[in-house]
């Protein structure tokens, strides 16, 4: 979530309130339920949330891909750790930019290895940082090549393409649930718009769900079962790799 700007975040409640808001009216039209649902509120927002860091982590696997195979050239070019390190970052600037999440990673890299830190050290701070396996397993690899002696290049070019393979394998499969993504989110609002039409077209006959007790009770049955399929369907669409 570190990754989230505050802008992001205003869109974010803001998205979340216009939906709520709507949620409300079309199911109650009335304020009393709108304070006793403020919970469903915050369950959306979080759900937002989750999904735009989830985005970012992603966005941030592809950077590192691109990062890792810039510093297994550099390596097999005969450069050592250290100055694969800086040249990575010389190559990662003119596709992400200084601002990037993984820029600023080289940056914090290099500042320590500017202050004599071993290569690896860093590297192991790095993964703990991040927090993220393909980013642990690389440095992991990478660690264990440079203390067995052996030929630690093929070990690391190795160890990056298959890293490198798991998070393509991600991007297709992000890819092919992007339609289906699109679907849900239409089928999400298509209940919306079929209560805002009715409401706006047979006022009166809607009156009774908003105005007798056995209507509320129904209408509090049909947003129950309609955050039921909500949750449901997101559940479906989380594939991990």
């Amino acid at each position: 979530m570190r990754d989230i700007k505050k802008n992001e975040y205003a869109s974010g409640i803001i998205q979340s309130l216009i939906v709520y808001g709507m949620a409300v009216y079309l199911f109650y039209e009335s304020v009393v339920p709108a304070l006793l649902l403020i919970p469903l509120w915050w369950f959306y927002l979080r759900e937002w949330i989750r999904e735009r860091a989830s985005a970012k982590e992603s966005e941030f696997r592809n950077q590192f891909k691109d990062s890792i195979q810039s510093m297994s050239a550099a390596l097999k070019a005969g450069y050592s750790v250290e100055n694969a390190i800086r040249e990575t970052r010389r190559d990662i600037i003119p596709l992400y930019g200084a601002d990037s999440r993984i820029s600023k990673e080289y940056d914090l890299m290099i500042t320590k290895l500017n202050m004599n830190r071993p290569a690896e050290q860093v590297l192991e701070e790095f993964a703990d940082r991040v927090e993220q396996e393909d980013v642990k397993d690389f440095v992991h690899v990478f660690s264990a090549a440079k203390r067995s002696g052996g030929d630690s290049i093929t070990i690391i070019r190795n160890a990056v393409r298959v890293i490198s393979e798991k998070i393509d394998t991600e991007k297709e499969i992000a890819a092919v649930l992007a339609a289906k993504r699109l679907e849900f989110n239409i089928m999400c609002v298509v209940p919306f718009v079929i209560i805002l039409y009715m409401k706006l077209t047979f006022g009166d006959f809607l009156k009774v769900l908003y105005e007798s007790m056995a209507g509320r009770v129904i209408m509090t049955a049909c947003l129950a079962a309609y955050i039921g399929a909500w949750i449901y369907g997101k559940r479906l669409l989380r594939i991990d790799v």
